[in-house]
């Protein structure tokens, strides 16, 4: 699987940690940065894994910041993009299952390397359900369509 990976800097021993994991499991890992320890702005890392998605150059995707809740909202404003903030295996796996999520996010300041690492699998192996699930997210589709709608005609 291919996977797009980004995190800040709050958040790069545990992205290096993860990249390696992934790898050791086949993956083929794809990092959008940062590439290094050094104080930077998480929306960036955030933006580019998420157009990644979008632009369908990865399958999933995993974003890491101090708390993942920062780095989830600037992915959350790509166009079609569905990035859930976990810091437990369940509801990794349920995000994927019930949500269509193609980005999880987490904290490095609130889950080990254990921890993220069983979050990881858990999102990895889960695929999502449909059924009436399926009409959920096309309802999320829906709300984000009006609002771009809206948007537009604003700018108009």
């Amino acid at each position: 699987m291919i996977i797009a990976i980004g995190c800040d800097h709050a958040a790069f021993t545990m992205k290096e940690d993860i990249k390696a994991y992934l790898a050791e499991k086949g993956h083929e890992v794809k990092d959008y940065g940062t590439f290094s320890p050094e104080s930077c702005d998480y929306p960036l890392y955030g933006e580019k894994v998420a157009r990644a998605l979008a632009e369908g150059q990865a399958e999933r995707g995993i974003l890491i910041c101090g708390t993942g809740v920062g780095i989830s909202l600037a992915a959350n404003k790509v166009p079609g993009i569905r990035a859930a903030v976990c810091s437990e295996p369940l509801t990794a796996r349920l995000a994927r299952q019930h949500n269509h999520a193609q980005i999880i996010a987490f904290g490095a300041r609130i889950v080990g390397p254990d921890t993220a690492k069983n979050i990881v699998d858990a999102f990895l192996e889960a695929e999502f359900l449909g059924g009436r699930h399926a009409r959920r997210v096309g309802q999320i589709e829906e709300i984000e369509k009006k609002n771009r709608e809206l948007q537009q005609k604003e700018s108009v």
